[in-house]
Order: structure tokens, then sequence, then C-alpha cells
């Protein structure tokens, strides 16, 4: 690696050079695909590369920049996306030999949007099978590794997602959050993770896990990128039944400010000291990000949220029940062609009972509304993502989510945007990562956050050292 890669470019750097006609989208395309040849037989981060579509999208972008119709920041620039986004004419099969050959007629309408905005498209990207199935070796294509260390775990169910973008084979990438999808990779692979609020960009298109807890969003190198790329997928869509009809505000916009003042943040800290505590590194990685934050002119205090076995014992019904139904046809009719993580974690939702959904919902409303009042007089929740760094690879349990609970699916049950991002490295060199909530449709105070963060940190001078 080196300084002048262009694969380590940012989004917001490769699209400031293609601007200004320093750096070209074919050059850029061909430099990924090369690297992409290189890296990708250790890393299994993609399932499919688009050699010869992407460098045809790439002489088309660069043909309408030369000719004065540039799109905006995202033209010109190759992504990716997890293989539960539909693509027109491409398949997508998510992690599963139940779809292998399904090809779609019509794209996700994120992946229509970031096409419209001139993105390019280099391939589809693993993931867990159906976006549940775990990191699991009985399946179609082998699970993605960690370009930190391709001995670890890269964490899912985004894994392709987050490895890729980690190791420089894509600038940018689409990921889901159930539980945790797009945070936990984010955390594991030193990147900026968002998931947005509910309903604030559409789901439409992308093969569903559980209807009220889905989300979809980006895995970016800078929290900058996040912003550029939600400012893109951002929006109502009447495809979507839970899409909101809400303003969409200037994100990068919100990234001006030179400092927090004003801005009030709460730590949930009984969630990570006493619900599950975290190992030692992410524990001092976070006290020291306190730190970096209060520097900043943040006001500070301490938040008492539910506990965390109370949200996660709530999602995990919501999610068991939802992912059943969706699955349930196909699990009486071809249990077999589901790999032995999916099937086992997607059956447990015949054993729920009608009047267990009915109590979670209800406890799901409770949970929103003492979340709510606990935020009173806070803009955002300070946590970590997760309590461990990456695991080696295969070592997680079947149900780790009951030893070593995250803390990131209270936030997919309440709705709320959350942004994962690096804030250091253990004394192996593994990442370790900082989790931001906000409010209801502000992920621009989210974003805010976040960029004063990184711009205060060292932490996005470092690569993988592939």
């Amino acid at each position: 690696m080196t300084a002048s890669d262009p694969c380590f470019l940012s989004v917001a750097e490769a699209a400031a050079l293609i601007a200004a006609k320093r750096r070209s989208p074919v050059e850029l395309v061909r430099a990924y695909l090369a690297r992409i040849e290189r890296l990708d037989s250790t890393l299994h981060t993609y399932v499919r590369v688009l050699h010869d579509e992407a460098l045809t999208a790439a002489r088309a972008a660069e043909a309408e920049i030369a000719a004065g119709r540039h799109r905006g920041p995202l033209h010109g620039i190759p992504i990716g996306l997890k293989d539960i986004y539909d693509t027109a004419g491409v398949a997508t099969e998510g992690g599963s030999k139940l779809c292998l050959g399904r090809v779609p007629s019509t794209d996700a309408t994120t992946a229509r949007l970031l096409k419209q905005a001139g993105a390019i498209l280099l391939g589809k990207l693993t993931t867990w099978e159906f976006a549940i199935g775990g990191t699991a070796f009985d399946t179609p294509f082998p699970p993605a590794r960690n370009p930190w260390n391709p001995e670890r775990d890269p964490a899912g169910s985004s894994s392709g997602s987050g490895a890729a973008v980690a190791a420089g084979l894509c600038a940018m990438a689409m990921g889901s959050d159930t539980g945790g999808s797009i945070r936990w990779p984010a955390a594991w692979c030193g990147l900026a993770g968002l998931k947005p609020t509910y309903g604030r960009v559409s789901r439409a298109g992308i093969m569903p896990l559980s209807f009220s807890l889905d989300h979809a969003g980006p895995l970016t190198w800078t929290v900058e990128d996040a912003a550029i790329v939600l400012q893109a997928i951002a929006g109502h869509d009447p495809r979507d039944p839970a899409s909101a009809d809400r303003p969409v505000p200037d994100y990068r916009a919100s990234l001006t400010s030179t400092d927090l003042k004003g801005v009030r943040l709460g730590i949930a800290r009984a969630m990570f000291e006493r619900d599950c505590p975290t190992a030692g590194p992410m524990g001092k990685a976070f006290d020291t990000a306190v730190e970096v934050l209060r520097g900043l002119d943040a006001a500070i205090a301490e938040i008492e949220l539910p506990p965390l076995a109370l949200y996660n014992a709530t999602a995990s019904l919501i999610t068991r029940s939802e992912g059943f139904a969706i699955h349930e046809k196909t699990l009486r009719e071809r249990p077999q062609d589901y790999g032995v993580l999916a099937r086992d974690r997607l059956t447990i939702g015949a054993y729920i009972r009608a009047s267990d959904m009915v109590h979670a919902m209800r406890r799901r409303l409770m949970l929103v509304e003492a979340t709510e009042a606990a935020m009173a007089g806070f803009d955002a929740i300070l946590l970590p993502t997760c309590p461990d760094p990456a695991p080696p690879l295969g070592e997680l349990a079947p149900y780790f989510d009951n030893r070593r609970p995250m803390y990131m699916r209270p936030f997919n049950l309440t709705g709320q945007p959350a942004l994962s991002l690096c804030n250091g490295f253990d004394d192996s060199g593994l990442p370790l990562s900082l989790q931001i909530v906000g409010r209801h449709f502000d992920e621009a105070t989210v974003l805010r956050i976040g960029h004063a963060y990184e711009r205060a940190t060292p932490w996005r001078k470092h690569r993988p050292p592939l």
C-alpha cells in the first residue's frame, strides 16, 4: 500500500480528483479490478465481479464528465453491493443454494439511485446466507475474511461489504442491518458504518429478513463518505411500505463545523459495564474517545437506558418470527438447501407463539418510549459498537448474541440512526469501534459528531497490512 494508490482514496478524495479531471473513472476501475484479482482469492469478499460491465460503465462516465455532464460526487466511483440487493440482469443469490441463478428484472431502489448518481458497480459482495446464516462453510460461497488479519472474522451479515471496503476492493459498499449487520462489520473491519433511521432509506428490492427491523445503509472508509452516499439514497419510496416521507437535509453541509460546541452527548455506561462488560481494549478506546469529544467542546453526561437483555430479547422474538414467516414455504419444501446455521436460526421462529409476538411488539413500544425519555436533553448516545475485537474465523458460537450480546440491536428496535466508526486498534492491530446513536431522522447530527471525531484522531491513516 502507498498513499498514492487510487484504491485507497476516500470517496470524497476520488470525487474531487474526478471532478477536476485529474483522475479517470476508467483508471480507478482498472485499479480496483486488478486489486480484486490479486487479493480476493484470499479474502473472498466478492461472489461475482462484473469486470466488463464495470469498464463499460467507467468509459461512459468518463465521456459524460468530459462532456460537462458531471452528476455529482459519486459519478465514476467504483462500488459494491451486498448480494441481497436486486440488480437487473445480474444474479442476486443471497448467499444461498436456494437462489442460485436468480436474476432479477429490476434494480433495488438503492441500486437504481446509486446508478443514477453515476456510481459504477464492480460486483456483488459476500453475505451471510439470507443475512442471518452466520460465518458458514456449507453454503455455495466461502465466507469473507477480515483484511486486518485473514484468520479473523469480518463480522456479518454484510461481511463482504465490510471486508471489501477495508481492503481497498471498492470505494464504498451497501449493507443491510437488522441487528447490527452494517455496524458490526464496520467495527471489526475499521470502517464507518451507518444505519439510517428506519424509513429513511428504501429497502425495496432488498431480500428481507425482518420487515420491521431491516435497515439499508453504507459502509465507507470515512464519515464524510457516508454522508455523500446517504445523500444519494435517502428519501421516500412508495415501493417500500415503511418508507418515510420526510425532508432530506444536506448531510455534507452538516460536516463543516470545526467543533461540537452545543452538542449534548449521553454515555450509556451501564450497557457496556454492567449488562455486558467490554473487553479491556474496547473499553479503554471508548474512554479515550470520550475525552477527544470532550476536547471538541461537546457536553457529556451519563444516560441510563433499559437493560440490554430486554432490548435483545424483544428484538430476537420479532426477528425470528418475521424471518420464519418470510422463509416458511421454502423451509418446509427445501430445508436441505439451506446452510445449517441459516436453517436453524430461521426455524426458531416456528416455535414462537402469537402471544409472544404480541407481547414483544408491546414491549418494543415501551422501549422506544423509554429510550426517547432517557434521551431528553441529549443529541446523541455514546457507547462501543460491540464488546470485543474480531475473533478467529469460525469461532462465533451459533447463538453468540446470547453469550456476549452486542450493543447494536437496541437501535434496530427503536429505529434510531446509528453510526459505527473506528476509534483505535488493540495490541494485535485489530480495529476497535465507537457507536454514536442519534434522534430519529437526525442523521446530520450523528454524522457531524463522527466527522469531528475522525478529524481529531489519526485512525483514518491506518490501512490493513495486505
